[in-house]
């Protein structure tokens, strides 16, 4: 008899459910974003000029798990993922000399870069809006190279010896979505500084460093897709429930 009324109870807790306050779940979900790379390198000895790689294909799917903090306050969340972004650095002419700056002759160069991050969320939801602030890490690999100006054709599209591929760093950024359940919208701008200098220190001079540290920003917009239950009572709840009105806490 117990397990028959367990059943039922199980059964009609949902019609009740909207009734009764709506709360935000550890759910999860799935998305892909899209947009522009502005991309930048800092230079040490500094370099003077410098301006922005517009790159517009900007790619990355994301998996976001949401959890709450003392388990009551829903606003916390890992977020990782993979992407294919760029790299790169410019210079602009002089305007008394006409003359840009260069690095071994090249004054624009472009990198594709595929990277996984991973960042920790911090969130604020007034429906039907989020507001959103990541931080976290990275790790990816430069797979190609474009290089314009006086540059040697072997090296227009090829890494030097010197130069590094493994690349790595800081990922965040803070970012506006719209819920619309089971999807959401997000539009967000991260910024990468990457911790990876694009050749080694020494490779000019054994007695002076140089370093040249890519710092970019993207700009995207998503989709997102909730994988489970984001408001409500989940499934588990309702059975826990129904256990309970049965047998008892205890």
């Amino acid at each position: 008899m117990k397990k028959v009324l367990s059943i039922l109870i199980t059964a009609l807790l949902p019609l009740f459910a909207g009734a009764q306050e709506q709360l935000i779940n550890d759910y999860s979900m799935i998305g892909v974003n899209y947009g522009v790379t502005f991309s930048n390198m800092y230079f040490s000895p500094s370099m003077h000029n410098r301006a922005y790689v517009v790159a517009p294909n900007y790619l990355s799917v994301q998996y976001t798990k949401h959890c709450k903090m003392f388990d009551s306050i829903p606003m916390f969340a890992l977020v990782v993922g993979a992407s294919m972004g760029n790299e790169g650095y410019a210079f602009k002419p002089d305007k008394e000399t006409g003359a840009a700056a260069e690095v071994d002759g090249a004054s624009w160069c472009s990198m594709k870069v595929f990277e996984m991050p991973a960042m920790a969320q911090i969130h604020v939801d007034v429906e039907p809006v989020k507001i959103m602030a990541n931080a976290g890490i990275y790790g990816g690999y430069r797979q190609s190279i474009t290089r314009r100006g006086s540059v040697d054709q072997q090296w227009t599209n090829a890494f030097k010896e010197y130069e590094n591929r493994i690349d790595y760093g800081f990922q965040g950024g803070a970012g506006l979505g719209f819920i619309f359940d089971p999807i959401e919208i997000h539009f967000n701008c991260l910024v990468r500084w990457s911790w990876s200098s694009l050749y080694q220190p020494d490779y000019k001079s054994s007695y002076y460093y140089n370093y040249a540290y890519p710092l970019d920003i993207m700009a995207t917009v998503g989709i997102h897709f909730h994988l489970t239950k984001r408001r409500g009572k989940t499934n588990r709840a309702l059975k826990q429930e129904a256990y309970e009105t049965v047998y008892g806490k205890n």
